[in-house]
């Protein structure tokens, strides 16, 4: 008999051992396994892989929904589960075939960026109301890095001092698999990172801390970060909803705005796949057919 929640436990070791994902991917695969595991047990009265079948997923997906989780989420819990049945197979345990495991189809994807004028007031806020001269070029450090390298805030959160290269203005991600990813940010951006490091007087080896009492000099939160951005763009009077990744999606299209072809897009973002990079260009096209339509005017 091969338990659903043991087999869990090992594939989230395989992940992390064999696979080399980040710790929040495997929190998350977790998160939506661990799940499943509990409604097969406590609903559908099964805890052996090999009793699940194909309506069990359709219950679990329909339980899902009833929990008011979106469409996108619910696609997770399925990704994940067609990892781990995968992974089942390889090791010759019978379970469901991943095919039938569908995905359900999404709405277009809306992408929230921001212009130019607008990127330029939340960057320029730490320096006109941030006292602290350590809090305000580490405040700088993390607004410009994200915005002129594409960074992820998970990234950003886990990137250490030994991988950033003073000399040439580059950041070295070790990315899944172990492979380095060269990121490269503007002459200012580096200007601030080094004034940073100078005020610093801790040694840790993570580039962006923690300077809250409860968590002094530890590497900072992705809630911090998020909260970090959010009250910068608040300060500069945006009335959008701006998180790091809103300053991912406005370098991408910024790029594309300066007419960056979309294989070095899909590069300086690091997607595994076109498709991914190609939802910057609906934006792209609409900022070009409104840079035409002035022909007329």
């Amino acid at each position: 008999m091969h338990d659903i929640s043991e087999n869990i436990k090992i594939f989230l070791n395989y992940l992390e051992l064999d696979k080399n994902y980040s710790k929040e991917t495997i929190s998350n695969y977790g998160l939506w396994l661990n799940r499943f595991a509990d409604y097969i047990e406590a609903v559908e009265w099964k805890n052996n892989i090999e009793q699940i079948e194909a309506m069990d997923i359709t219950k679990f997906r329909s339980f899902l929904n009833s929990e008011w989780l979106s469409k996108k989420s619910i696609n997770y819990h399925i990704i994940s589960l067609r990892s781990f049945f995968k992974y089942l197979h390889k090791n010759n345990i019978k379970t469901l075939p991943i095919e039938q495991l569908e995905l359900s189809k999404l709405d277009p994807r809306h992408i929230e960026f921001l212009e130019k004028e607008e990127v330029e007031k939340i960057l320029s806020m730490p320096e006109k109301f941030e006292r602290n001269e350590l809090k305000k070029y580490r405040d700088l450090t993390v607004l410009y890095v994200l915005y002129w390298s594409g960074l992820r805030v998970s990234e950003l959160i886990w990137l250490k001092i030994s991988q950033i290269s003073l000399k040439n203005n580059q950041l070295t991600i070790v990315w899944k698999w172990r492979k380095e990813r060269a990121v490269f940010v503007t002459k200012k951006a580096f200007e601030y990172l080094q004034n940073y490091l100078k005020l610093r007087n801790v040694d840790s080896e993570y580039l962006i801390v923690s300077l809250s009492r409860n968590s002094y000099w530890k590497p900072t939160s992705r809630v911090a970060i998020e909260n970090l951005v959010r009250d910068y763009a608040s300060l500069a009077w945006i009335k959008k909803k701006v998180t790091p990744h809103t300053l991912r999606h406005s370098f991408a299209t910024s790029l594309l705005m300066k007419w960056a072809d979309i294989r070095s897009v899909q590069a300086l973002l690091w997607h595994s796949s076109i498709t991914t990079t190609q939802i910057y260009t609906h934006i792209s096209d609409k900022y070009l057919q409104q840079v035409h339509s002035l022909i007329d005017e």
